[in-house]
């Protein structure tokens, strides 16, 4: 068993969105470096059947805790029913949204619910468990987000934003948190081949086309867990800027808003941004 995460980050991991796709790629992946893991997620049957998985195949513990970060109060819950062990690495993946439609055709309390999923229990994450990690001198976060996070895109008005604040935490954390023993990596994913883009794709009768291994993109990430702040996966250049360069913020906007109504839907890991594929 690989002991080099557990001695630079700790004995526990937690994966938000650890059910399945990337979410669990990162599980198996954690596991497999020796990390105990904890579980995330909204579907009880799914998530206790892959805690089992999970520890018949690496022999690790591993908690399932059923939570909807959506909902008021979940960070704090997780933060409490975590509090007996040191959670050394959080790997936020939660966060997609099922379809892209224009503003106006979602329903306010779905904006919000997904504002508070992509911002409010992200930035509560961080603050929960990005302290105790400072304090001790040692950890790492990964915060997954999309290349709608680069510029506004029609259709991808909420969903955008909140990863474009999700990208920009991050890297914020990295440049406060670096210096004091604390890895942080906003991963921007683009199309990723798991249930969620097979349902969106299969609804539509669409071909699949490339998409990314969820196995190959949690690898990665935790390989380059330490390569900070911004890892673009699949990208030539994974440390580099946006897609779109030096073009005009106008011309970026229509860019992205011809990418995002060629590809309608965007689960957790479906979404499109022109030029790159970059989502999550």
């Amino acid at each position: 068993m690989d002991t080099a995460m557990t001695s630079a980050y700790g004995p526990w991991g937690i994966v938000a969105g650890g059910s399945d796709g990337v979410g669990a790629a990162f599980a198996h992946e954690m596991a497999a470096r020796g990390l105990n893991v904890v579980l995330v997620a909204r579907r009880v049957a799914v998530l206790e059947a892959f805690a089992e998985e999970l520890r018949a195949k690496h022999g690790v513990e591993v908690r399932a805790v059923t939570l909807d970060l959506s909902a008021p109060g979940a960070v704090a819950e997780l933060a409490s029913v975590t509090s007996d062990i040191e959670i050394g690495l959080f790997v936020y993946n939660a966060g997609g949204d099922d379809f892209s439609t224009p503003f106006l055709d979602k329903d306010l309390d779905t904006h919000l619910r997904l504002i508070h999923r992509n911002c409010d229990s992200v930035l509560e994450a961080a603050y929960r468990f990005g302290g105790p990690m400072v304090a001790r001198g040692r950890g790492g976060m990964v915060i997954v987000t999309s290349g709608a996070a680069w510029v506004g895109g029609a259709t991808l008005a909420t969903y955008g934003a909140t990863k474009a604040f999700d990208l920009v935490l991050a890297e914020a954390l990295w440049a406060e948190w670096r210096s004091r023993g604390v890895d942080v990596l906003g991963l921007v994913l683009g199309k990723t081949d798991t249930p969620s883009m097979r349902r969106v794709f299969d609804a539509k009768g669409e071909p699949y086309g490339d998409a990314a291994d969820p196995d190959d993109v949690a690898r990665e990430a935790l390989d380059h867990l330490a390569d900070g702040p911004t890892w673009i996966f699949g990208s030539a250049e994974p440390t580099g800027g946006s897609p779109f360069g030096a073009m005009p913020r106008r011309d970026a906007v229509l860019a992205m808003s011809r990418a995002s109504s060629a590809s309608t839907s965007h689960a957790d890991d479906a979404a499109t941004a022109p030029g790159t594929d970059q989502s999550d």
